[in-house]
């Protein structure tokens, strides 16, 4: 096996109780990660199990947790807590994995499930590749715990506490909050508890949005899918700021004060170019995906910089980081990495250190945000019928090459197939944004015709 059949780019996802979804296959998932995890051990692995506010969580939480025990591993429960929070309990408690279950952006209907190493960085490739081999192979059933080897679970009692205090030494320790009026939108997800905390106890005024999990309501017209809830809100109420999170918080979009929105790009630049000023950014490098604007790479050159692109999916863009030694980097979608705090996407680390900008100069983030002049850009995403190897779509890369030879150098066209959703993603950067979508209307049509649809 070479390629990943179960995990995509962000872990296993789709509808819950439906293939692969299902308790039956998180139980063996369970045995497959402790198998793993505990390889070359003298002890029994210890794997931490954190969720999102879903209703599904439940279910599957503790399928997850018995297929561990049946495998002789210890269980830490942390309840509903953010992606991040895991990724760092998982570090600093020294578990040997991590695990999420959470789909993330996603409505609530589906669930996920992603995977930490014991250094808190998601599992490479080869590692769930490793699972999936174990999945399909006999060798999950002739390696149970019998008697007194059979494992347990308790819960992490503190695990929301130990989460706020480590975002909030992330946040300078010279300055505070004091006098900032900041609405913070938790999607009735995951920070829904832990992200009011975090900024009300740096001082600042909170008002809470998306706070009231009921199971069912998460990311539904709230959070960072929807920030024009917080836009209104930020008006309404005067704020200085907006933070919108995702389901499972590794994400957001910021609300200036003016109600305009403020995706990952515009944040990327803001903060990479006084990294570049203070010599913080390792080798002058910010790192992001193919999908960043144009614009964001213009504004890192002009500032002495340069940025380094990677595909779709804050896994790749940790993982170049990793492997050059990088500090910094993101995605336009908003998941922000800043390795000098966090192993992966952190969205309330993510607006500590934008907050931190603001107090330290005395500036508006609106005018902060306003060194990234963004191309037009324009997205089309098309559900199709079936997913093909884009080498396999010939009417499809026909009109791409037509379309990258009007745009030529002052433009540029991307095509993929989503990560976690069966949409094929269209994307056209250029000066007319007319032409762009024309041009992403004609890919969009040629797809469908090498699709019969």
């Amino acid at each position: 096996m070479t390629e990943r059949k179960l995990f995509g780019t962000d872990g296993v996802r789709g509808p819950a109780n439906i293939h692969p979804m299902t308790p039956e296959l998180s139980l063996r998932l369970g045995r497959a990660i402790a198998r793993v995890a505990g390889r070359g051990k003298t002890r029994a692995p210890r794997i931490v199990i954190g969720k999102d506010t879903r209703l599904s969580g439940y279910m599957l939480e503790q399928a997850i947790a018995s297929g561990i025990c049946a495998m002789g591993g210890r269980v830490m429960l942390s309840g509903p807590i953010p992606t991040p929070a895991v990724a760092n309990l998982t570090h600093s408690m020294r578990a040997d994995a991590g695990i999420v279950i959470s789909a993330s952006h996603n409505p609530f209907a589906d669930n996920g499930i992603k995977i930490f190493g014991p250094d808190g960085f998601k599992l490479p490739d080869n590692e769930e590749l490793e699972i999936e081999r174990l999945l399909e192979s006999s060798e999950l059933d002739e390696a149970g715990a019998t008697g007194a080897k059979v494992g347990r679970a308790e819960r992490i009692d503190d695990a929301t506490g130990r989460y706020i205090v480590y975002a909030k030494r992330t946040f300078p320790e010279d300055l505070t909050l004091d006098g900032m009026r900041i609405v913070v939108d938790a999607a009735h997800g995951a920070a829904y508890k832990v992200a009011p905390l975090v900024f009300r106890e740096l001082g600042a005024e909170v008002i809470s949005l998306g706070c009231k999990p009921n199971g069912q309501n998460i990311n539904k017209n709230c959070g960072a899918l929807h920030p024009e809830h917080v836009a209104r809100e930020v008006l309404k109420k005067r704020a200085d700021l907006g933070v919108a999170l995702d389901g499972d918080a590794d994400r957001l979009i910021l609300i200036d004060e003016k109600g305009q929105e403020i995706d990952g790009d515009a944040v990327m630049a803001l903060c990479a170019i006084r990294m570049l000023r203070e010599k913080r950014l390792k080798k002058k490098t910010l790192v992001a995906t193919v999908m960043s604007n144009m614009g964001l790479e213009i504004a890192i050159q002009g500032a002495g910089g340069k940025l380094l692109r990677t595909a779709v999916g804050d896994r790749y863009v940790v993982e170049a980081m990793r492997r050059h030694g990088y500090t910094f980097g993101g995605e336009q979608s908003g998941h922000l990495v800043f390795m000098d705090h966090a192993t992966t996407g952190d969205g309330v680390v993510g607006a500590l250190q934008v907050l931190a900008v603001m107090v330290r100069e005395m500036r508006p983030v609106s005018e902060l945000a306003g060194v990234l002049d963004r191309m037009p850009q324009v997205l089309e995403s098309i559900r199709l019928p079936a997913r093909r190897p884009l080498e396999e779509m010939p009417k499809l890369r026909g009109a791409q090459t037509r379309a990258e030879k009007k745009l030529g150098k002052k433009g540029r066209i991307l095509v993929r197939w989503s990560g976690t959703e069966p949409k094929l993603r269209l994307m056209a950067e250029g000066p007319e944004p007319s032409l762009l979508t024309q041009l992403l209307s004609e890919m969009a049509e040629a797809a469908r015709l090498d699709l019969g649809s």
